[in-house]
């Protein structure tokens, strides 16, 4: 249960510490991002006389953090994900109250998981860079809230699913949320680089939650398109791993490009955009989807192939810093996925 622990005791304040993960040795060194000293007081770990700044504690602020918690921007890729396989689900326009309660229940419930890891990682987040102005770390919200919010949207996000739309999608709304919370933050996440591959299985249930909300069953085509998504988290996180390694080295998460080369994370960002690419493309032989789907799978496809083997000749030339240019691989996986599903959405029409 060592790994419990870890996962809900601050870091220490002021002091190196030393961690042991996947059989390499990284060390935590001391940081300070802005809004570190006031999480850390908030967990009793800042002593008398630390430094801290006036935190804006007003109703509005206050609200703003609890959206924060929810990690909006995340969610609304998760949104263009499961809406468009409820238009394929349907051959057509679904019910739009149906479609207002997916997103919901959706929302709720990615934002209650997303609450909970932030209560789960509060103390590694007080001390990398990028997140070093989350809610828990500036003291705008209290652990103790931020797990109540957490558990409460949990709560009724599976409610709200089993009562206005089905009670196979509150279950898979629930599994992705326990999943995320349990086996990605607590269990994957600080022990093995590939955390993100099989964490990211969190993040593909919401294709199978759009299906589901319409039919009620299950299908070749969501499965599919969940297996894209798998595929394509790795390679979509990954770059931005890269970029940030440095932060995450600091508390002792083992993303892949902390324990291997540039070289090594490019090659496997390389083997699974062809999987992903060759997956998408499933569809149509089996029937579910036609010549528009077809041609903007091979043109989005196409061209991440490219910028991923862009990425791995700049890694096999030993190419750092800005030169490596990860981070446009990263932007056009948000990109790719927004037009493939678009593309599923549009293409019942133009059968």
């Amino acid at each position: 249960m060592a790994w419990y622990a870890r996962a809900f005791t601050p870091l220490s304040h002021g002091k190196a510490r030393l961690m042991s993960l996947s059989g390499v040795c990284v060390t935590a060194v001391e940081s300070r991002p802005g809004g570190t000293s006031q999480a850390l007081e908030a967990l009793g770990e800042a002593g008398p006389g630390t430094s801290r700044s006036p935190v804006d504690r007003s109703f509005g602020a206050r609200v703003k953090g609890f959206v924060a918690l929810t990690k909006p921007r995340i969610i609304e890729l998760l949104l263009i994900t499961t809406v468009p396989v409820m238009f394929l689900a349907q051959q057509g326009v679904p019910d739009l109250g149906l479609v207002l309660l997916t997103c919901v229940g959706g929302y709720l419930s990615a934002g209650g998981a997303n609450a909970l890891n932030m209560y789960i990682d509060r103390d590694i987040d007080a001390l990398m860079d990028r997140t070093s102005q989350r809610p828990l770390v500036t003291g705008l919200v209290s652990p103790r809230e931020c797990l109540a919010f957490g558990i409460s949207l949990a709560v009724v996000s599976t409610l709200l699913f089993g009562l206005t739309v089905n009670w196979l999608s509150a279950w898979l709304s629930l599994g992705a949320l326990l999943f995320y919370v349990v086996v990605y933050t607590m269990i994957l996440k600080r022990r093995t680089s590939q955390n993100i591959v099989w964490g990211g299985i969190a993040g593909c249930l919401p294709v199978l939650i759009g299906w589901s909300s319409v039919t009620n069953s299950m299908s070749w085509a969501p499965v599919i398109l969940f297996l894209v998504m798998f595929f394509w988290t790795p390679p979509h996180y990954w770059p931005l791993s890269m970029k940030v390694k440095e932060d995450y080295a600091r508390v002792g998460v083992p993303m892949l490009p902390v324990i291997a080369s540039n070289k090594v994370v490019a090659r496997q960002i390389v083997i699974y955009s062809w999987v992903m690419v060759a997956v998408s493309l499933l569809l149509t032989p089996l029937g579910y989807t036609g010549w528009f789907y077809t041609v903007v799978a091979l043109a989005a496809g196409g061209f991440w192939l490219w910028e991923a083997h862009g990425l791995q000749n700049r890694a096999k030339a030993e190419v750092t810093g800005g030169k490596l240019k990860e981070m446009r691989l990263f932007h056009w996986s948000i990109t790719y996925v927004s037009i493939l599903f678009v593309a599923v959405a549009v293409d019942p029409f133009l059968r």
